[in-house]
């Protein structure tokens, strides 16, 4: 009997941001969806993660990343 976990996952996978800068990874042959872009990383799920894990170092969607750093400026005026 084989689990899930021990199979051995072929597939190519893309990394994919949003409008947002949140990264995420799918199928590199699925169709993007509507708010995604390729960032140019495929390959194993592994390696996908491992860039995402390197690159995506604030969690924050962009607009809070934003909201905040105007919020900052105006304290200190």
């Amino acid at each position: 009997m084989s689990n899930w976990n021990e199979e051995e996952d072929n597939i190519i996978y893309a990394v994919v941001v949003n409008h947002e800068e949140q990264y995420s990874i799918l199928p590199a042959d699925r169709e993007l969806p509507l708010g995604w872009k390729t960032v140019g990383v495929s390959g194993p799920k592994q390696i996908c993660l491992d860039h995402i894990k390197e690159v995506w170092t604030d969690m924050r969607p962009l607009s809070l990343r934003k909201k905040m750093e105007e919020m900052e400026k105006g304290d200190q005026q």
